[in-house]
């Protein structure tokens, strides 16, 4: 059997998500949660949809042919700076009416739609593989790079090893943060016995702590697994399962009386907030 091996994805399936992807305009990364981002493409502060189209067909590019970053500047660049889309300017706030000094395009800002969309896509795909052969390889190997830009937290769950369905990856399935370089192997029982090794009693020390966070745009706090940066603490893989969980269960009240269906809808709230 040959050895295990980082999930390195054929293009195939990390291009068909993202090409499954509606847009959406929006002012700040706050405004969109994650099940929002499973479904569409959005760049924060293009508010534009010909800009929205431009970098979008950079990023497809990027997944598809494997371009580097270097090519996915040099090609947008200048098309943004066309548009008027770069630097620091001057942006009304529709939350807030207010004007503010934002930045629009710039090498920073495009590494991180980069980065970002390629390992999201990649992981997204990701997860279909590890279903497929789950049962000949149920288990999955926390691998973190170890160097001094690893995070301590990610750098103390690196060799973590449990089941595919082991809640851990309900919130610790990378990436986990902007930049995360971390990935998982996938392992069978031959994989385990030929390298020497063990699976682990239980998810790393503290890994199961949170942090309230407050996100200034919606009002809202919510838990924030310490060590997660806000908005990468779920499996983009599974949220599939709760879109499509929500979807059948709105058909089955479409007939229902109001007062029943609302108790319902309550209940189903609820239930999905105790199981996250």
């Amino acid at each position: 059997m040959p050895k295990p091996e980082i999930l390195n994805l054929p293009p195939r399936e990390a291009v068909e998500h993202f090409r499954a992807k509606g847009y959406h305009v929006g002012y700040s990364w706050l405004d969109t949660d994650a099940l929002m981002h499973r479904y569409s493409f959005t760049v924060a502060k293009a508010m534009d949809l010909d800009i929205l189209q431009d970098i979008r067909g950079e990023v497809d590019r990027s997944i598809a042919e494997g371009i580097t970053f270097e090519e996915f500047y040099d090609n947008l660049e200048p098309r943004l700076k066309a548009r008027g889309w770069w630097g620091r300017q001057r942006m009304v706030d529709p939350l807030t009416g207010k004007v503010r000094t934002v930045e629009l395009g710039s090498p920073r800002r495009l590494r991180i739609i980069f980065d970002t969309n390629l390992r999201m896509s990649y992981s997204r795909g990701r997860w279909d593989r590890i279903q497929r052969v789950a049962q000949r390889r149920p288990y999955l190997r926390y691998v973190a790079v170890q160097d001094a830009r690893t995070r301590p937290e990610h750098m103390a769950w690196h060799g973590t090893i449990l089941r595919w369905d082991h809640p851990f990856w309900q919130t610790h399935y990378p990436p986990n943060g902007w930049r995360c370089r971390c990935t998982v192997e996938q392992l069978s029982e031959f994989d385990l016995e030929e390298d020497g090794f063990r699976v682990s009693d239980g998810p790393p020390a503290g890994s199961e702590t949170t942090r309230p966070w407050f996100n200034k745009r919606t009002g809202q706090t919510i838990q924030v697994p310490v060590g997660i940066d806000p908005g990468f603490g779920h499996n983009v893989g599974l949220l599939d399962l709760s879109a499509e969980a929500e979807r059948r269960f709105e058909e089955r009240l479409r007939n229902a009386p109001s007062d029943l269906a609302d108790a319902a809808r309550l209940a189903f709230a609820l239930g999905a907030q105790g199981e996250g």
